[in-house]
């Protein structure tokens, strides 16, 4: 008798008659995985797979990656440029110059009649670095308002804002081969197999080859804390009371490395004065984690060789973020663990090229690093660009967060948004309507007509997706990667880069500009704008054929470099002027949503595996939609029990901003006093998400806000569900 595979139908693929493959880059995560698509005989991408010689992903892909293709020909996709008068008005077809005169008219109008600063743009972590600096180049040079920022500030910005603080500049100072290298592993607040499944694959392959332990920090049981040696089931918003106590320990026990401390940091005094308040003892008592198991930790992570801590929006989406990231560095500097194999504090970014709007889209500052309030900077970048430093702000202006309340003030009366859906990742959403609602102009820019924020434009830009334009990503490790056009674009829409262009070219301020039509040219330019003595982000020694051939080239690579560094701050030299890091004195002060009796309920929100952001491209896609349709709720069967509420039922949930409907799914990786919502579904969780701001990064607080469960009529659920799927 035959038992196992022998008696199964073998697997088969389809044949989807690939006639060529093409290298790019993954346009989801910022994983960074390379890959080839695979087109037909009439040039269109059919399929994908894995590039095997690729150090980032060897062979492998998610699911999103593996269906990537199919959003290139998705239902939805925007065909023409569209325009209206009025956003109540149908939409109407248009010719590129029509659209783009129109756009650069009402921004011309709207600066002379109220200020430079009221025109705003708002971009992504979603396009390319070339695309992204020419994007800069036109609002910093040409255009010249100040209100300008990507949704990079959505996710990332309390990174960025910690690396700046602690270390003098942003750039995650790890890389993923420190994976294999570490001796301790802890997470905070991220969920690798559902968040970055590639990363997720690279430390179980790193744990069959050494065991080392696996610490997660996280209020739900997710799926990374389901593997791990400890789970921290924290308190929401407390990381900072955890991370001081841990530092308490470890100095306490004589677990921190005295030696780098006094070489390499300043602040060591005050820090030990401040933890001295964070006792385990005290400390159990705010974030909710037993003062034993407190001490274990420490010890755990003091005792090892080298050890290293990754996180994601679990820390960076709360009023502590940017000081949540400044702890994480501070147990790192104390205990030896920056630019060291095994050593690090490795924020997971989340979009595909989010490191390249930080790096070169001129958002927070001017490109490469440089700062607005740095006359040096804006001298240097003036006179690169040829125009007149005066014509740079001395400061920067408003984040993404802050112009949304600055629309409803009156102070901003025309928004760009470039290739993100405010109007479903922004948190408290139904004050975001209103706000667009009282725009004098707006456009968007994006890949398709459907996005949800177009009910609010006035001019749509149809722009090309990844594989229909040439350029480059940046992914966590600092690792810049390529992507070839693989097809033409998608009817009459265009790439990016050939529409920022052609913006640029309806200001007579560009024609003493130079705005190069390819992306390799525009390469070339930041090339040039990367070489500088001490300069950190240097890319002036890559290629796009260098990159292609490497499958990716980390920065910094100078000019005759053979190759980019894997890691940061090895020499022990920081980006302040002394050379050395900070460590800081970080006191934490309870100012967050919490339960009550009215509103009994934490809400937690995150990624699943099978959907990107919005849903913009995956929820097309049927084989990542078929998974998660439409939008649910984790509870807990105790909590439900107690309430009458059972399993696949639809509640309404309440906050003290809105309210959204949504199905119950009974499980115990939430506790009884939680309920945790998928983030990617429009008009659902962000109805009830508080606006509340970190003061360093202005990023929302996504992760802590209260709410209550209230009984539906089940039909009118199902239908408001329907409507969703359907808008």
């Amino acid at each position: 008798m035959l038992f196992g595979r022998s008696k199964k139908n073998p697997i088969k693929l389809a044949d989807k008659g690939v006639v060529q493959w093409k290298y790019a880059t993954c346009g989801y995560c910022s994983v960074g995985c390379s890959m080839e698509v695979g087109t037909n005989s009439d040039g269109l991408a059919v399929t994908t797979r894995g590039v095997g010689a690729a150090d980032v992903n060897r062979g492998k892909l998610c699911i999103k990656g593996l269906t990537e293709a199919e959003i290139l020909q998705a239902a939805g996709r925007g065909s023409e440029p569209l325009i209206r008068d009025d956003i109540s008005e149908s939409w109407q077809s248009t010719d590129w110059n029509t659209a783009l005169d129109k756009t650069a008219d009402e921004f011309k109008r709207i600066q002379e009649k109220y200020g430079r600063d009221t025109v705003a743009v708002v971009s992504t972590g979603q396009i390319m670095t070339e695309e992204f600096y020419t994007l800069g180049k036109l609002v910093r040079g040409v255009i010249g308002t100040n209100n300008y920022d990507g949704n990079t500030t959505l996710c990332m910005a309390s990174a960025v804002s910690g690396y700046k603080r602690s270390f003098g500049s942003d750039g995650p100072p790890g890389c993923y081969g420190d994976f294999e290298r570490t001796a301790c592993l802890m997470a905070f607040g991220s969920n690798l197999p559902e968040q970055h499944p590639i990363l997720y694959w690279r430390l179980k392959e790193a744990l069959e080859k050494k065991k080392f332990p696996v610490i997660v920090v996280d209020p739900r049981v997710t799926m990374m804390a389901q593997m791990a040696d400890i789970h921290l089931p924290i308190t929401p918003g407390t990381d900072l009371v955890l991370l001081n106590s841990l530092a308490h320990v470890i100095i306490e026990e004589g677990l921190h490395d005295k030696q780098y401390i006094d070489g390499q940091c300043n602040g060591f005094e005050a820090l030990s004065a401040l933890i001295a308040d964070y006792d385990p003892v005290s400390a159990s008592k705010i974030c909710g984690i037993d003062e034993q198991i407190i001490r274990k930790v420490a010890r755990t992570y003091g005792n090892a060789g080298s050890a290293m801590c990754i996180w994601t929006m679990g820390i960076n989406q709360s009023t502590h973020g940017s000081d949540g990231v400044c702890a994480i560095n501070n147990l790192n500097l104390i205990t030896g663990n920056i630019g060291k194999p095994g050593g690090t504090s490795l924020s997971i970014t989340g979009q595909c090229n989010a490191m390249g709007t930080r790096e070169w889209s001129s958002c927070s500052g001017l490109p490469g690093y440089r700062a607005l309030e740095n006359a040096e900077h804006r001298e240097e970048v003036g006179k690169f660009w040829n125009i007149d430093p005066a014509f740079f702000p001395e400061k920067r202006g408003l984040a993404q967060t802050d112009i949304f309340p600055a629309i409803e003030a009156g102070k901003i009366k025309a928004l760009w948004i470039v290739a993100t859906n405010p109007i479903t990742s922004m948190p408290d959403s139904g004050r975001i309507r209103k706000n667009l609602e009282k725009l004098e102009f707006c456009v968007v820019q994006d890949s398709y007509v459907d996005a949800e924020s177009n009910q609010y434009a006035n001019v749509y830009f149809p722009a090309g997706v990844w594989a229909e334009k040439t350029g480059c990503f940046t992914n966590t490790e600092r690792r810049v990667n390529i992507t070839r056009q693989v097809q033409k674009p998608f009817a009459n829409s265009k790439p990016d880069l050939w529409i920022f262009n052609q913006l640029a070219k309806r200001w007579k301020q560009s024609e003493i500009m130079n705005f190069p039509a390819r992306a390799e040219e525009v390469f070339d330019e930041m090339k040039q704008l990367s070489k500088g003595q001490g300069r950190m982000l240097d890319i002036s020694g890559m290629s796009y054929d260098k990159i292609e051939l490497a499958r990716g080239l980390q920065w910094p690579m100078r000019e005759g470099d053979p190759k980019g560094a894997e890691r940061l701050y090895t020499d022990g030299r920081f980006q302040f002027p002394d050379g050395k890091a900070r460590l800081l004195a970080l006191a934490y002060k309870e100012n967050n949503e919490r339960p009550d009796n009215e509103y009994p309920f934490w809400l937690n929100s995150g990624r699943v595996v099978e959907h990107f952001h919005t849903r913009t491209k995956t929820g097309k896609v049927g084989n990542c939609n078929k998974f998660s349709p439409t939008p649910y709720m984790e509870m807990n069967p105790d909590a439900a029990e107690s309430l009458g509420v059972e399993h696949m039922q639809y509640v309404r949930l309440v906050s003290k901003r809105g309210d959204a409907v949504v199905m119950v799914q009974l499980t115990q990786r939430v506790p009884a006093n939680m309920v945790f919502i998928p983030f990617h579904f429009y008009n659902c969780v962000n109805r009830l998400s508080l606006g509340l701001l970190d003061p360093y990064s202005r990023q929302p607080a996504y992760k802590q806000c209260a709410v209550r469960i209230e009984y539906c009529d089940q039909q009118e659920a199902a239908n408001i569900n329907i409507a969703r799927r359907n808008f």
